[in-house]
């Protein structure tokens, strides 16, 4: 874990939040030692009325005052470790949102939908627990256990003595409790879903099963999940229940065992014996030694948890990156076409080429229709050209400047993109057009949609633009609309448009291609239609 994300995160966390960090450490050391000192102070209260002397109001007072100290420090240090944990947690989403912007194409192909989302929320979270659950807290717990195994050692040697044999037993035995109640939780975990899938199952099913009567089976076979799950919760209940008295009993035998030979006189005396203030005292400390003794079983389980989701986090962080090439700010070159691909070779597998030696050029201001196949490579030809793919083999210039030397922040400058649905995000219309992009601003927005016809009816809504998005607004046709506006809201260089009237009734698509027209005006155009085509009158290729 040397040189993973989350030590880089810890280390930043550290440097970027000193005060945090030393206010942290002061609190978990203020609340180790303002929790050992009531029971001195108890001592010190019983010893005077053993003695017969006279215990003073204010003492009293300063012992419950330390009570409540105790456990506002307690919270305190909670709260801290907490807002550490989500300062390095924010660190590490960062490190991987910066390696999100420079994974290569395949890692979104070839993965699961959820696998990135997995990482950011599961994985992060339990490296959460890793702090506020798990080190931190740990070395607190440690800390105050050995503190109060020294306190004790130094009233009654004997009982320390005892303490330390017992100790290891004691937690050997809470390990293994807890295994078990994890082992029971998860058994009911999955009777619920299993419980849950059949109902889902059977609903689903429900006019087949009548027809074929099978609803005794599905009964008897729901009951066996349900006796599933009953047995589980008995099962976690039943080490819950037993657990509790157990740790009674051994700190009553403990104690008993200790005045039992502190009575016997002698040397007994002398090693186990204490005053009746002392032994109140040892009394209240070996009480607190089971709960940091039960958190630390806890604790362990969360940093082996923690571990499997920081070798998922570093084989991420490990995914190949787009190859780094010199970026200059773009500058449009007069005379130069808009678009030149030549000799171009690409596939998404090496033994699958694609694009054998394609050569396109595409003037400036120049309307081109694409043709071909399914398969042909025809939407490769966008991702190509908006470099989410580099070519194997070719170039690709982009009025003068090879495609993958562009800066990001000039893409969406150059590439209006609508694709043949309308993906929205959440947010307002507003965010809907501009992606919440700054440097778009919403007068751009407001003359986008007048220009796709679009802006009467917004501006009709109770909030206008900032009204939250809703498929229920919105035609199909309308949000076909909305994203050609979000295309040439930033007044990009050039058009691609994605069959984006392919699943559209022959009105709809009419309005659409008259939007299309007044947004390609002074722009080139690549589009994806043998019907947008018709429509522009411009060049027609075919892909084959």
């Amino acid at each position: 874990m040397k040189n993973s994300a989350v030590m880089k995160a810890v280390r930043k966390t550290i440097t970027s939040c000193k005060r945090l960090t030393a206010m942290l450490i002061l609190t978990v050391i203020g609340s180790i030692a303002i929790g050992l000192v009531p029971p001195l102070v108890l001592e010190w209260i019983i010893n005077l009325l053993t003695e017969g002397k006279e215990t003073s109001f204010a003492l009293v007072m300063g012992y419950f005052l330390l009570l409540s100290l105790s456990g506002f420090m307690d919270a305190k240090k909670e709260s801290l470790i907490t807002m550490f944990g989500q300062k390095i947690t924010h660190q590490i989403r960062s490190i991987m949102c910066q390696k999100l912007k420079a994974l290569l194409a395949d890692y979104y192909t070839m993965q699961d939908t959820g696998a990135a989302v997995s990482r950011f929320v599961g994985d992060v979270d339990t490296i959460e627990n890793l702090f506020t659950s798990g080190i931190i807290s740990m070395a607190a717990d440690a800390l105050r256990l050995l503190s109060i195994l020294a306190i004790i050692y130094l009233k009654s040697p004997g009982l320390g003595l005892m303490l330390l044999f017992v100790l290891p037993l004691l937690y050997m035995m809470t390990r293994s409790f807890q295994k078990r109640m994890l082992s029971a939780q998860m058994d009911n975990r999955q009777a619920v879903g299993s419980s849950n899938n059949h109902i889902l199952d059977t609903i689903r099913s429900i006019r087949m099963l009548h027809n074929l009567k099978k609803e005794p089976y599905m009964e008897k076979k729901y009951d066996v999940h349900i006796q599933e799950r009953f047995a589980a919760i008995n099962k976690s209940n039943f080490y819950d229940s037993v657990y509790s008295p157990i740790i009674m009993s051994v700190n009553a035998v403990l104690i008993a065992v200790m005045m039992v030979l502190s009575a016997k006189g002698g040397n007994m005396m002398a090693f186990f014996g204490m005053s009746a203030g002392t032994a109140v005292a040892v009394i209240s400390y070996v009480g607190k030694i089971f709960e940091p003794l039960e958190s630390i079983g806890m604790e362990i389980q969360n940093i082996q948890s923690a571990l499997a989701g920081i070798r998922r986090i570093n084989d991420f962080l490990n995914e190949p990156e787009k190859k780094q090439q010199a970026q200059a700010d773009f500058k449009e070159k007069e005379n130069l076409p808009a678009i030149s691909i030549q000799q171009l070779h690409f596939g998404y597998e090496r033994e699958k080429e694609i694009l054998q030696g394609l050569t396109l050029t595409v003037e400036q201001g120049e309307h081109i229709t694409m043709i071909g196949r399914t398969g042909a490579g025809k939407s490769t030809i966008f991702k190509l050209l908006l470099g989410i793919y580099e070519p194997w083999s070719g170039t690709i210039e982009i009025f003068g400047h090879n495609s993958t030397a562009i800066k990001e922040k000039d893409r969406r400058f150059i590439f209006g993109y609508v694709e043949q649905e309308f993906h929205a995000v959440p947010g307002s219309i507003l965010e809907q057009i501009t992606l919440s992009d700054p440097s778009i601003s919403r007068e751009q927005a407001i003359d986008a949609l007048n220009v796709v016809g679009l802006w009467e009816t917004i501006k009709d809504f109770p909030d206008g633009l900032n009204t939250i998005y809703a498929d229920s607004l919105f035609s199909q046709g309308q949000m076909q609309l909305i994203s050609i506006a979000r295309a040439i809201a930033s007044n990009p260089r050039i058009l691609l448009l994605d069959e984006i009237t392919a699943d559209l009734d022959s009105e709809t698509e009419h309005r659409v291609l008259q939007a299309l027209q007044a947004a390609s005006e002074n722009r080139t155009v690549l589009s994806i239609s043998h019907r947008l085509y018709e429509y522009s009158g411009g060049r027609c290729i075919t892909i084959s």
